[in-house]
């Protein structure tokens, strides 16, 4: 099953951000502060988040995207390369990452690491990875004297920045293989990842999209230890938006009934009466895109859609839905012994799907339907 669908702009309220903690320009270090914050310089202030891989499938990056973006000015700080060594992988950007975060209006720092130690654990393999603080600095100064869109920021850095990035980063890993005495993945693939991206974004859109259409495929066949679907269908669903970027997503199950595509995505806890909140977090900036589709097509046939995040333990009992109105939710709060924080979360969290449109589930019944 191939679902297609267009996003032409993202109306959306965003009421489970965190409160994010203010630094000081002069007091900050990218390697020291929290995976979201507030960065103050004078009269400017930006919502900051920083990835720890380029891959958006490691460490929730989506969570700590979303929690920023509730601010005007929002900046996130991506390695464009991450090599963990032989023993480990080694990932690249991905021009639908840039795209993405174009489209949420956030201005992309493409960075790179210049430290690491060795793992202690691996013979070829390193950890303890630091940006170079210093360069990310004279970027966010850079953002906070430029007066265009985070889109026009995105696509200049690609066109006039990335290669001398890549440079930069080649350099980096050169010294951090001869300081650590750990072997690396080649080098000449940072020179390949170089030429195949090319000097134009035309040339590193399509590289990024063949890899990033190859790794579709190969999702469809997995299905992944924090999901629990009810039918263990997967789709590949391929967004693109008015500024030409497309975006290649498995969706964790769909549903057709009545005309209607149901986009749902799971999250699954074994252990946890809810999955955490980086999963859940993860999950809602895929109803963010889902719950904004237009010209849906199913296989080529023009439906509707219906976005819906599922949340699934095996220590809940009941079931709880954000179409269920507020009063008739009690019980199933009381019977599974929520504490009061986690009440708060939930109830944001329904308010959330009814504000913007799409559907949340809370329950532990894998054959649940929409």
């Amino acid at each position: 099953m191939n679902i297609t669908g267009k996003i032409t702009g993202i109306p959306y309220k965003i009421l489970l951000s965190e409160n994010l903690r203010v630094v000081d320009i002069n007091d900050f270090n990218i390697n020291d502060v929290n995976p979201s914050c507030i960065v103050k310089d004078g009269k400017h202030s930006f919502a900051v988040s920083k990835w720890v891989s380029p891959k958006r499938t490691r460490s929730y990056p989506y969570e700590r995207v979303y929690n920023t973006l509730n601010f005007s000015r929002k900046i996130t700080i991506i390695p464009i390369i991450k090599d963990e060594g032989l023993d480990g992988d080694r990932d690249f950007i991905q021009w639908d990452t840039v795209s993405l975060m174009s489209l949420l209006d956030v201005f992309v720092v493409f960075a790179y690491y210049d430290e690491a130690v060795k793992n202690p654990e691996y013979s070829n393999k390193i950890t303890g990875f630091k940006f170079d603080n210093k360069y990310i600095l004279s970027k966010i100064q850079q953002i906070a004297q430029y007066h265009s869109s985070a889109l026009h920021w995105n696509l200049n850095e690609l066109n006039s920045n990335l290669h001398s990035i890549i440079t930069k980063a080649k350099t980096a890993y050169t010294k951090i293989e001869k300081q650590t005495g750990v072997n690396l993945h080649n080098i000449r693939g940072l020179d390949n990842f170089k030429t195949k991206i090319g000097k134009e974004v035309e040339t590193f859109m399509q590289f990024s999209r063949e890899k990033a259409a190859k790794a579709q495929s190969l999702e469809i066949l997995t299905a992944q230890p924090k999901e629990s679907l009810s039918t263990l269908t997967k789709a590949k669903i391929t967004i693109t938006n008015y500024l030409g970027g497309q975006y290649f997503f498995t969706v964790d199950e769909v549903e057709i009934k009545d005309n209607t595509v149901y986009l749902i995505e799971g999250k699954h806890s074994k252990n946890s009466i809810l999955p955490s909140k980086g999963d859940i977090k993860d999950g809602l900036l895929k109803m963010i895109l889902y719950s904004n589709l237009v010209d849906v097509r199913v296989d080529g046939v023009k439906m509707e859609a219906q976005a819906a995040l599922k949340l699934t333990s095996e220590k809940l009992k009941g079931e709880i839905s954000s179409n269920i109105p507020i009063e008739n939710r009690s019980a199933f709060l009381l019977d599974n012994a929520f504490s009061q924080e986690q009440i708060r979360f939930i109830d944001n969290l329904l308010e959330e799907a009814v504000e913007n449109g799409f559907e949340v589930k809370i329950n532990n019944n894998m054959t649940l339907k929409c």
